[in-house]
């Protein structure tokens, strides 16, 4: 089986979770949480194979403004595409469908939009400007439907 293979393996039960998550619902960030420990079996296996391949060359391999990144899967479970990023720079974009992000610390004790590593959820129709400080982090992007667009300022409302 290759590295990627595995990769796919072990996060069909993040997936298996994460696909029956609505980014709209309130709470839908410590829902996952709960479901889906950091610290837990699953992720913690999740994070090792995610390392590893963004140290290997495999993960990530595209870079665009200091932000390493690549699709890992195009549509999967659930309508969901899912992009590995490894970051510690920011770039604004829409969530037409929503976002659910899986960020782990590589260095430093970083955030991710002023959060610490786990789970971030952003509903449809959101914006925002990814921005990971104090260190280094390797996120996992799931996007509904694969969608999201890139724009330097929020979408003007009316």
């Amino acid at each position: 089986m290759s590295d990627r293979e595995t990769f796919l393996e072990a996060l069909a039960p993040v997936l298996a979770v994460v696909a029956n998550v609505d980014p709209a619902a309130p709470g839908a960030a410590e829902r996952l949480a709960e479901a889906l420990p950091l610290d837990g079996e699953v992720l913690t296996r999740v994070r090792a194979l995610m390392r590893a391949g963004v140290e290997a060359g495999w993960l990530c391999d595209r870079e665009a403004g200091g932000v390493r990144f690549s699709r890992v899967q195009k549509s999967v479970e659930g309508g969901l595409s899912i992009d590995a990023v490894h970051m510690s720079a920011p770039g604004g974009h829409t969530h037409p469908n929503g976002e659910i992000d899986l960020c782990f610390a590589v260095s430093g004790a970083p955030t991710f939009d002023g959060r610490a590593p786990g789970w971030t959820v952003y509903g449809p129709g959101s914006w925002h400007v990814p921005t990971v400080a104090g260190g280094v982090m390797d996120i996992l992007y799931f996007l509904p439907g694969g969608a999201m667009e890139f724009m330097a300022a929020p979408p003007r409302v009316g």
